[in-house]
């Protein structure tokens, strides 16, 4: 079966290799943000004939064909996910380091309110939060 990350590819004209369509395969089921590492050992899992050089290399091709998309959320690693056209904003426990995305109309309204102000269109924008669990938000 084909990944949607691999059908992105595809479509951009890379070349797919065995190695990258494992390494495809793990970011398009990954349902968190992993590093280059992580995606390694996933990938190796699959295919052990899989190096890291060969990830780090195939997350920098996929990153330059705007297939995946870098996050540097402040924990020292990269980390990657899908470049989906949906917008969305992260928010980032900093104590366990999970990931969880967001959509908030309001917030979508405001940021154009503000650079409307300023007299500027919006081309792009990315927000991440960063903060700790409260002890009385529900689990």
């Amino acid at each position: 079966m084909t990944s949607r990350i691999e059908k992105l590819c595809i479509e951009r004209g890379l070349k797919m290799t065995e190695q990258r369509r494992v390494i495809s395969r793990v970011l398009s089921e990954a349902s968190d943000h992993p590093d280059v590492e992580e995606i390694y050992r996933r990938s190796a899992k699959i295919d052990p004939r899989i190096s890291i050089a060969t990830v780090y290399r195939t997350m920098r091709l996929l990153e330059d064909a705007g297939v995946i998309e870098r996050l540097d959320l402040r924990d020292g690693r990269a980390r990657y996910e899908e470049n989906r056209d949906e917008h969305h904003h992260h928010l980032v426990d900093v104590k366990t380091g999970e990931v969880i995305e967001f959509k908030n109309e309001e917030l979508e309204q405001l940021k154009a309110r503000i650079a409307r102000d300023l007299g500027y269109d919006i081309i792009g924008d990315r927000l991440e939060l960063y903060g700790t669990k409260r002890k009385d938000a529900p689990k």
